[in-house]
């Protein structure tokens, strides 16, 4: 018995609980990677959407993801897993609402980088120049200087006399001068002539840095939803 007592004391102090190196490369990491995922949250998409709750879900899955990636690494893992979780999110749904396509690629981004991150094989030049790119691409797509938001709305109109084609710029001209907006072009869907009205799709530029979040319905929801 006590033998077997010496045994196991000189095997804990030959082999140390907690490797030193493992620790401070998961903590390296897992700073970078959440530096990097908290400028694209913070100062790429929450100026534009203000939306606290994916604020909140961007940042979390970020860390679940890094975390699940980096701490099953020592298991010889296939491509298949990495894409597995993609697959995961990809398919994400919430029943209160579908979530936009905006908040999807933010969401497919931040789970390749947490992915990227954890699974390089060492932190060096290719994974930093990796998250740079990210970065920079992510700031050239919103900045307006490069790219202009063009928002829709779908409009139930009731001066369905000006719907006819010889009358589209009287239209437009009635709906910016209603709306406010400045409109491009529009689209003229079902009409309905024993209530004198008509749903028209809009579309306008946008000026605002806010992202409006109701743009992309394209029908009225019903009562209750």
């Amino acid at each position: 018995m006590n033998s077997f007592l010496d045994l196991t004391e000189d095997l804990l102090s030959e082999t140390p609980l907690i490797d030193m190196a493992d620790l401070w490369q998961l903590l390296f990491r897992f700073v970078f990677n959440f530096i990097v995922v908290g400028i694209i949250i913070h100062f790429f998409y929450y100026p534009k959407s203000k939306r606290r709750d994916y604020y909140f879900t961007f940042t979390l899955i970020s860390i679940s993801v890094f975390f699940l990636i980096f701490l099953l690494g020592s298991v010889k893992l296939k491509i298949g897993f990495a894409l597995g979780i993609f697959a995961i999110f990809g398919i994400i749904r919430y029943r209160t609402e579908s979530v936009p396509i905006r908040e999807m690629t933010y969401l497919f981004t931040i789970t390749a980088l947490s992915v990227i991150n954890a699974l390089s094989i060492q932190v060096g030049l290719e994974m930093l120049v990796t998250n740079a790119i990210f970065l920079l691409v992510t700031c050239l797509l919103e900045s307006e200087r490069w790219l202009k938001h063009t928002s829709s709305k779908l409009i139930l109109y009731d001066r369905i006399q000006l719907i006819t084609p010889d009358k589209r710029e009287e239209l437009i001209a009635d709906l910016s001068a209603r709306t406010g907006l400045h409109i491009q072009k529009i689209e003229i869907g079902h009409i309905d002539f024993l209530r004198d009205a008509a749903f028209i799709k809009v579309y306008y530029e946008s000026d605002s840095r806010e992202t409006n979040t109701v743009d992309h319905l394209t029908k009225f929801p019903k009562e209750g939803e």
